[in-house]
């Protein structure tokens, strides 16, 4: 690696973009890649496996960031270094919500910050915002596919299995309560990097958006509503690069 290479990225800040799609799975990003024109590989370490490619003429970077805040937290950093003005992560969610069924997409306006990276960043009063333009491009794009789709708040944690197994972590009080205030608060849904993406973001003035496909809902799965699990992430990519076009679109009007 030379000097200029970007430490965990890989790549030089030669070959970054204003533009950047952010799975969190490295093993999406192929996929996504299909879905945009010219797409090539580009670098591959750790966590991080980027191609790209171009939309509506510009230069797009499709770049996982591992599971997590800290990886995705890397990740922008280091894409910031490189040019990045726009970021969409595309993710799963888990429901909390009663309303989000399997299947369906959730686009976040802001993320609960029980995370850890986040805290690094900002002070904690400090909201973990998504931008309104690419929320609004994102909306849009959902309506326009006719997919079901829900806005609103996230919550973002650092613990898989301290969601899904809270009675085995000796902190299960404090698990279980807060699990119980997001619900009564209207959250809709559990991942694991918004909040720091919003974050950093914020600190490194990025726009970033995000778009999750719902896996299943154990809210639902609870009452007795037994939805099948859903892996198709096919939707939330073609509704991310329909948003993204417009935003693209849209600046070059701008002359942004």
């Amino acid at each position: 690696m030379n000097e200029k290479t970007l430490f965990h990225i890989h790549i030089t800040p030669e070959q970054g973009a204003k533009y950047a799609i952010l799975p969190g799975d490295p093993g999406r990003v192929e996929k996504i890649a299909a879905f945009i024109d010219e797409p090539r590989p580009l670098a591959q370490n750790r966590e991080f496996t980027s191609y790209c490619g171009t939309l509506c003429g510009e230069r797009v970077i499709i770049l996982s960031t591992g599971i997590g805040g800290p990886s995705a937290a890397i990740a922008l950093e280091e894409l910031s270094r490189a040019g990045l003005t726009t970021a969409i992560r595309i993710g799963t969610c888990g429901g909390i919500s009663y309303d989000v069924a399997t299947g369906d997409l959730v686009i976040p306006t802001a993320a609960v910050r029980m995370e850890g990276t986040s805290k690094e960043y900002a002070p904690i009063e400090y909201p973990a915002a998504a931008d309104f333009e690419i929320v609004s491009a994102l909306v849009s794009a959902a309506k326009k596919n006719q997919y079901r789709y829900h806005t609103g708040i996230i919550q973002s944690k650092d613990s898989f299995y301290g969601q899904h197994a809270p009675h085995t972590m000796p902190v299960d009080y404090e698990l279980k309560n807060k699990w119980n205030a997001w619900k009564k608060l209207g959250v809709l849904a559990s991942e694991m990097e918004t909040a720091a993406l919003f974050t950093v973001g914020a600190v490194r003035h990025i726009k970033v958006g995000c778009i999750l496909h719902a896996l299943w809902n154990q809210e639902r799965k609870n009452l007795g509503i037994n939805d099948s699990d859903d892996f198709d992430m096919d939707a939330a990519i073609k509704t991310a690069v329909t948003a993204l076009k417009h935003i693209i679109n849209t600046n070059k009007e701008q002359q942004i």
